[in-house]
This record gives C-alpha cells, sequence and structure tokens, in this order.
C-alpha cells in the first residue's frame, strides 16, 4: 500500500521540535501580556470576500496566492492568508468597539498560501501577531514596535536591523501615485506582466515585486517620504522621536511599503541577515482605514505580524537554544504483575502532585525497562519487586549522580519525593 506522505509545503513537528515552539510561543504571549494585550482566536477559514475587500485584490496574496474553494452550500470559502482581517472582522462583528479603547489583542493562527517553498516560507505557515484599535497617537506606533524588539530580545534572537517608513495617507499618497504611475510608465518595458497590469490600478504594489527586473526599475522610483502631507509628516516624525526615547535603533527605508493594500501611515519591518532573500522576520505597521473599509465605524488601527517558522530558523541558525523540555522525572520500574499495579499507582499519584512519572506499559524485563529509563533521560529511577511490596519502602537512584536514596511507598511517598529532588537541587546549586 503506497504511503501517503505530508502536502508539500508543510511540515509535521515531532515533540523535539515542538516543545521549542512551544517556547518561543510562550514568550510572545508573555510579551504581549505584559504590554496589556488579551488573546483572540478567529476561525482558520473565511469568506473570500474578507480577504479581497481587507488584503487588495492586486497583491500576490490575492492575485495568486489564497487557497480558495466553493463549500457544498456553493459560498466562495478562503483559507486565511494572513490573520489581520480576520480579528478585524471579529472586532466589528462582536462590538469590541464599544469596550474602553485602545483594544488590544494578539492571536496565534496557521495560515496558508500557495507559493514556492523555500526556507522559512512554507505553504501552511503559522503567524503570532498584535493588533491595536482606537488609538491615532504616534506613541501606540511606537509601543507596537517596541513590543515586536522586546519578544526578539527576550528570544535572545540578535543582529535584528529595524527599518521604518511611512507611506502616508490617501490624500498625499494620490499625489504620490500619479508621480510613481508616470515614472513606471517611462519604465514599462523593463516591468513583469504582473506590475503591468499593476500599473493603472496600485502601482505602489510594483515597488513590492520580487522580479530582479522590477525590483531594479523601483529602485530609482520616487520616495513616498518626499510625498507626505504636513499632518504625516509630523506623525511620522513623532514616532521617530519617541523610537529615540525608548533608544530603539532603527534605519528609514523610503522603499518599505509591505505587501498588502490595508497599511496607512507608518509601516515597520525587522529584518535578519540568516534569512537570506525572506529577510523580513516581523512587520506592521498602521492601516487606519481597515475597520471603516470592513463595515465598521471609522477606527485608528495598527498590527504587526510574525512568522513563527522564520523565528524558529533564525534561532536555530544563531544557535539560539530553548530551555530543555520536561523530561521524565521518575520512572518507576517493575517486577511482577502486583509490582507493576503498584507502579502504576505511584505514578498516578506523582503527576497528582506535579510530577512527571512514568512506568511500565508493555512488560518489559527489568533490564529493559532500566534501558527504556536511559534512554528517555529519567531523572529518578525506582524498582519495585516482591521485597518492596512486603517492606513497604524502596531505593530511589539519582540517574545522573548515581546515588541512591530509601523512600516510603505509603502515603508521604510524593512528600518524600518532593524532599529527595529538592534536596538534590539545592546540592547541585551549593556546589
Amino acid at each position: 500500500m503506497e504511503l501517503i506522505k505530508a502536502q508539500k509545503g508543510t511540515q509535521d513537528l515531532l515533540p523535539e521540535q515542538a516543545y521549542k515552539r512551544r517556547y518561543v510561543e510562550n514568550v510572545m504571549s508573555y510579551e504581549a501580556v505584559l504590554h496589556g494585550f488579551g488573546e483572540i482566536r478567529t476561525p482558520v477559514f473565511e469568506d473570500t470576500r474578507l480577504f479581497q475587500r481587507s488584503v487588495g485584490d492586486t497583491t500576490d496574496v490575492v492575485q495568486k496566492e489564497m487557497y480558495t474553494f466553493e463549500d457544498k452550500g456553493g459560498r466562495s470559502i478562503t483559507l486565511k492568508p494572513e490573520g489581520t482581517a480576520g480579528v478585524v472582522r471579529a472586532f466589528i462583528e462582536h462590538g469590541l468597539y464599544n469596550e474602553p479603547l485602545p483594544s488590544k489583542l494578539y492571536y496565534f493562527t496557521p495560515c496558508y498560501r500557495y507559493e514556492n517553498t523555500q526556507a522559512g516560507r512554507l505553504r501552511e505557515f503559522h503567524q503570532f501577531g498584535a493588533e491595536m484599535f482606537g488609538s491615532a497617537s504616534p506613541a501606540a506606533d511606537a509601543e507596537m514596535i517596541i513590543l515586536a524588539k522586546n519578544i526578539c530580545d527576550s528570544l535572545g534572537i540578535r543582529g535584528l536591523k529595524l527599518e521604518v517608513n511611512s507611506i502616508g495617507c490617501p490624500d498625499c499618497r494620490a499625489e504620490y501615485t500619479r508621480a510613481l504611475k508616470a515614472y513606471f510608465e517611462k519604465n514599462k518595458g523593463r516591468l513583469c506582466e504582473t506590475c503591468i497590469s499593476r500599473l493603472d490600478r496600485n502601482p505602489m504594489r510594483i515597488l513590492d515585486c520580487k522580479n530582479p527586473s522590477c525590483a531594479e526599475v523601483a529602485a530609482g522610483a520616487p520616495k513616498i517620504t518626499d510625498y507626505l502631507c504636513d499632518d504625516c509628516r509630523s506623525h511620522f516624525k513623532k514616532v521617530l522621536s519617541y523610537l529615540d526615547g525608548g533608544s530603539v535603533e532603527y534605519t528609514v527605508n523610503p522603499s518599505i511599503v509591505r505587501g498588502l493594500d490595508y497599511y496607512t501611515r507608518t509601516v515597520f519591518e525587522f529584518v535578519s541577515g540568516d534569512l537570506g532573500a525572506q529577510s523580513t522576520l516581523c512587520g506592521g505597521g498602521r492601516y487606519d482605514g481597515l475597520v471603516e473599509q470592513m463595515g465598521g465605524r471609522p477606527m485608528p488601527a495598527l498590527g504587526f505580524a510574525f512568522g513563527i517558522e522564520r523565528v524558529m530558523l533564525v534561532m536555530k541558525k544563531q544557535r539560539v537554544t530553548p530551555p530543555a523540555d520536561d523530561r521524565c522525572e521518575v520512572f518507576i520500574a517493575s517486577i511482577g504483575e502486583k509490582a507493576q499495579e503498584k507502579a502504576f499507582s505511584l505514578a498516578c499519584t506523582l503527576r497528582d502532585s506535579d510530577f512527571v512519572a512514568m512506568c511500565d506499559l508493555n512488560g518489559r524485563s527489568l533490564n529493559a525497562q532500566m534501558k527504556y529509563a536511559n534512554k528517555i533521560k529519567a531523572g529518578y529511577t525506582l524498582v519495585i519487586g516482591d521485597d518492596e511490596l512486603e517492606n513497604g519502602k524502596a531505593f530511589i537512584k539519582n540517574m545522573d549522580t548515581g546515588e541512591r536514596r530509601k523512600i516510603d511507598l505509603g502515603g508521604g511517598f510524593a512528600d518524600d519525593c518532593i524532599q529527595i529532588i529538592t534536596e538534590d537541587e539545592d546540592t547541585v546549586l551549593d556546589f
């Protein structure tokens, strides 16, 4: 029978990798909570119109990459290609604008894009995102950037470069769009077919094209920072002032536009030299018009997202090792059926006291059980046979030091284990 394998662009996380993912997610959650964010969870699929309206039908995501299908009711459904649109939809649908503002939300979500797979870019990938609704202040922009920076610092990631830009509001961007269109019209012969189709609808998307010829043309294009209106220029200046006040190093990069249509004013990226061509580890910015565009009341908003696979790839390349996963603290070996029942009962007792405890479930020989305990790197082992059952006592062995200590198998068993393990830990610390 043919073996069915995982689909291209997806991956299985085995226990030795999954605990590292869990560690990264825990750090991200912790930092978000420190900044006053609460978790939100949204469905993995949505009405296709949600992404067409929010992400923009001139983006690569909508034009080329979305997983879209018709369900049994004849509705067009799309697996979410990014996390923000679903959060905005939930914010509107559940009336969160009636609660105290700003509303701060964070999420973890799988996302799906049909694209060529490479290091740090999969068809099923995972995002950590943070969104803030209800603050137009430049301080909010700075807080979001600093939250992203704090996450990277807490994870031990080194050498990141923060690049910031302002892409203005719809008013000042109109003049910039006209200048861009005139420039790209002169260089139309060097653009790819996709960018030619963008020329009339959204020439800013050309700045984000990865085609080498288009990128070369885009390098000489007019800069948005030369076309900002007074309000947008003032807002951006204040954002940079807050970053300076927070001792955050940054570079103003006028070529950053981000890949989605909903952004306004501040946009930013944290980039890493350890990711190759896909250098962006985290990206985000303002999207002040998106809530209204999706049917809500006018509402300033901003956010960012990390690609978790990219975060883990950078950590691996930089040899940043998360703390080891909890190993088995006590393995209880047994000889005979009655001893196995006792071992099972004691393991349950230890788990009730928050120990990671295991016992033999396969009826193996004592020698095989001890080999198994070594393979799973058990901290302590306990062997129960006829003598131990009769006396109600056994020896618990520290597998790191080899020291053996007598322990009572009665009602105080868990307390004795706590005392022994704590004393051993204190001894290691004293040494």
